[in-house]
């Protein structure tokens, strides 16, 4: 059993950046996908990003690609989601989750089986 846990979330700036973490207890990332996924108001909840942890391989969603980085911290059990350039496609819940996806089922939510609670981001004007 994997607990996650994210934290680094709230009110921001608009055009500021904000970074998010992603906290494991109860085992290490060794062998896992640690993927964001965030969830709009009165939207479906999409793929961001996502850091193979042994490879460091990452895969970031084209709309974002050029802001946002997934990176980990192997020391401390953790994930970073760094944002930049906030604008108004940001605000949501955003949650992080570990599971072990093929290639192609990487964007896909069903293929990740431990979620945080998610930490809310604000972008004020």
């Amino acid at each position: 059993q994997v607990q996650l846990e994210e934290s680094g979330g709230g009110l921001v700036q608009s055009g500021g950046s904000m970074r998010l973490s992603c906290a494991a207890a109860g085992r290490s990332f060794n062998g896992y996908t640690v993927a964001w996924f965030r969830q709009a108001p009165g939207k479906e909840r999409e793929f961001v990003g996502c850091i193979n942890v042994n490879s460091r391989h990452t895969l970031i969603t084209e709309s974002v690609k050029e802001r946002f980085t997934v990176s980990r911290d192997t020391d401390k059990n953790t994930v970073h989601l760094q944002m930049g350039s906030l604008g108004p496609d940001v605000p949501a819940v955003y949650y992080c989750a570990a599971g072990r996806p093929i290639t192609r089922e990487r964007y896909s939510d069903r293929a990740y089986y431990y979620w945080g609670q998610g930490t809310q981001v604000t972008v004020s004007s």
